[in-house]
């Protein structure tokens, strides 16, 4: 059994782990970051679409919409002076039926309240020539969206976090954590069987972040959020070129941001995803969803989808904190303020935005402590 202290634990080496792990380390804190896997690539941060949002769905004032504005211009700076692989390709919002045109502008004006200022609609004519095999009513030009190559971003931050002094432990779970005067004592289900103590613990765990909540002796588990993991697939075509230049989403629900063409920094397509929530909450990244359900999403954009084009792609989870049907709830990032536990924070239902969140999230989490 090996004793001993370091500042600040990190739980979690996904992409907001390691940037919350950066910039606690820039600040000259001791960083330890926990893995449970044996990297950091293994679920959401390694398993979603790449995107670099603009801000323009969440609602005003929200943690989504600040972070993700803020996080946005921050990590397009940060590739560019790092050379981490992304393009600004843009995206086009599309109306796939005459009566989605006045929430296009509403969609649009919430963007603009956010502070995404470059967005403006478009007509069909406009957005059919700027994309010749898109069919649409109309759509929301966005010039600041992008993609980014997700692990290489990843490397990027983790080689910065290492040579500011953070260590990383690979195949150490969380065993148990108990709250102590001045920090945390925790056991780690490692090969040592380690205990230790910090003082301060940082949540950043995605998907096994309500475990890492549940085993904290000392905190107010009534104040753990719902729990609920969504499955999201996606599909690439078996070949040929891609249809599109840029992205292209469907008018939004509540609930969803529909089935989209994205493109990845090498140009290849993908489409999706489909959202399914996992009852109960597992990981499970087998493909479920008919390829024809798909291929009907996608035609509303795309009609000359061919016939058999798909194959299934990726396949991830989300980790989030609302409800089926519900609209999607703001990430929920809590500090000492809110449970009153000096050191302690906890983030819980980190999903899109997260990525292009990350760099800002992890500048909040600061401000927190």
């Amino acid at each position: 059994m090996a004793e001993n202290h370091v500042q600040t634990v990190v739980v979690g080496s996904g992409v907001v782990g390691l940037a919350i792990a950066r910039k606690f380390a820039r600040q000259g804190h001791e960083v330890l970051v926990l893995e449970a896997e044996d990297s950091g690539h293994h679920h959401t941060s390694a398993r979603n679409s790449q995107v670099i949002h603009a801000g323009i769905y969440y609602a005003a004032g929200s943690l989504k919409a600040k972070l993700c504005v803020q996080g946005r211009k921050q990590l397009y700076d940060f590739c560019k002076t790092r050379r981490v692989d992304h393009e600004n390709c843009e995206k086009l919002i599309v109306a796939t039926e005459a009566d989605q045109l006045a929430g296009l502008q509403s969609l649009c004006n919430r963007g603009h309240h956010n502070g995404v200022d470059d967005l403006r609609v478009i007509s069909a004519a406009d957005a059919m020539s700027l994309e010749p095999n898109l069919q649409c009513h109309g759509a929301i030009l966005s010039p600041s969206t992008g993609v980014v190559d997700a692990p290489a971003y990843m490397n990027a931050l983790l080689g910065e976090a290492e040579t500011s002094g953070a260590m990383f432990a690979y195949r150490a779970r969380l065993a148990s954590v108990r709250v102590i005067e001045n920090g945390f004592d925790l056991a780690i289900d490692d090969a040592d069987r380690t205990t230790m103590t910090c003082s301060n613990l940082i949540n950043a765990a995605g998907l096994g972040a309500w475990d890492v909540a549940r085993q904290t002796m000392g905190y107010d588990h009534l104040k753990i959020p719902l729990q609920n993991f969504v499955k999201a697939e996606y599909f690439s075509l078996k070949s040929g070129k891609p249809p599109f230049e840029r992205l292209i989403y469907p008018s939004p629900n509540a609930a969803s941001l529909g089935v989209h063409s994205i493109l990845d920094t090498s140009g290849q397509v993908r489409f999706g995803p489909s959202t399914s929530y996992l009852d109960p909450p597992q990981i499970d990244y087998q493909h479920n969803t008919p390829v024809d359900e798909f291929e009907g999403a996608i035609r509303k954009f795309w009609p000359d989808l061919p016939d058999g084009a798909l194959q299934p792609d990726t396949c991830g989870i989300r980790p989030r904190i609302s409800e089926p049907g519900a609209p999607l709830a703001d990430f929920m990032i809590v500090g000492p303020n809110d449970h009153a536990v000096p050191g302690l924070v906890q983030l819980f239902g980190i999903e899109s935005p997260g990525l292009t969140s990350s760099l800002a999230i992890a500048d909040h989490v600061w401000g927190l402590m």
